[in-house]
């Protein structure tokens, strides 16, 4: 696919998508969600990528949400069948994605940092859901998300009155892993680096099981995750071998990703 409003590399079994719309915060029109959803569809479907980083271009903004220019003219835009950004609602990924938030995150934005597994945000970067002060709601996953990340008194706090919180103050409250002063995209590489360097099937079962298991009782998901799909491909495959032999052996793993 030839992407207008995004940019896909690459680099090894890393991918990293890049949002392409600096000159409007890369807010998100429809053609720049069907390239998203275009872009994380590719990525799940390819046995040789294995984690994947988004960011924003520019030095402004990860994400501004959806553009409300557009929406203004055409009150039902909508969102491809993910969910925004062709990730909020893509619940069958077990692969890890980082969010690199170099700038402001707003609303559907904030929405598809909080779809990522991993937050890491620049010094400069700010996160709202501000909805509510344009008419409109979190639909994206930020009313169900964000309280599961920070309780409920917290997150009304920011849903309700739609205020900006700052990369530390996200920190602070749980939702950012890590604040960067400076290359916010070197700091995602060496996460993703540090991800790479384990088994990517353990990495599936591990994503896979956590998130099965965060609405039922935990002696229930203790029962229930032997049968996970990901979790039965990681104790089948090679790499459940290699690992052992490889530590026995005093020598890094070679992992196959079967």
């Amino acid at each position: 696919m030839d992407y207008q409003f995004i940019s896909v590399e690459r680099e090894g079994r890393l991918t990293v998508v890049t949002l392409q719309r600096p000159e409007a915060y890369n807010a998100l029109n429809y053609k720049a969600h069907e390239e998203l959803q275009q872009a994380f569809d590719d990525f799940a479907n390819d046995d040789e990528q294995w984690v994947a980083i988004l960011t924003g271009s520019g030095a402004k903004a990860f994400c501004a949400g959806h553009d409300l220019k557009q929406q203004a003219d055409d009150a039902n835009l909508g969102t491809p069948d993910k969910g925004f950004g062709g990730l909020a609602s893509r619940f069958d990924l077990h692969k890890p994605v980082i969010a690199a938030v170099n700038g402001v995150a707003m609303g559907g934005g904030f929405e598809l940092a909080l779809a990522c597994d991993i937050i890491v945000a620049a010094s400069n970067a700010s996160f709202a859901l501000p909805e509510a002060k344009v008419g409109l709601a979190a639909l994206a996953g930020g009313m169900q998300r964000l309280p599961s990340l920070i309780g409920l008194k917290r997150s009304m706090g920011m849903l309700l009155t739609g205020r900006r919180v700052s990369a530390t103050e996200g920190l602070q409250l749980g939702f950012v892993n890590e604040v960067v002063e400076g290359d916010v995209m070197g700091a995602a590489r060496r996460w993703a680096d540090d991800i790479l360097s384990c088994s990517p099937l353990s990495v599936r079962a591990t994503k896979e099981a956590v998130m099965r298991g965060l609405d039922v009782p935990v002696a229930q998901a203790l029962a229930e995750q032997w049968d996970y799909p990901q979790v039965q491909a990681m104790l089948k495959s090679q790499d459940a071998i290699e690992g052992p032999k490889a530590f026995a052996e005093k020598r890094p793993p070679r992992w196959q990703g079967r």
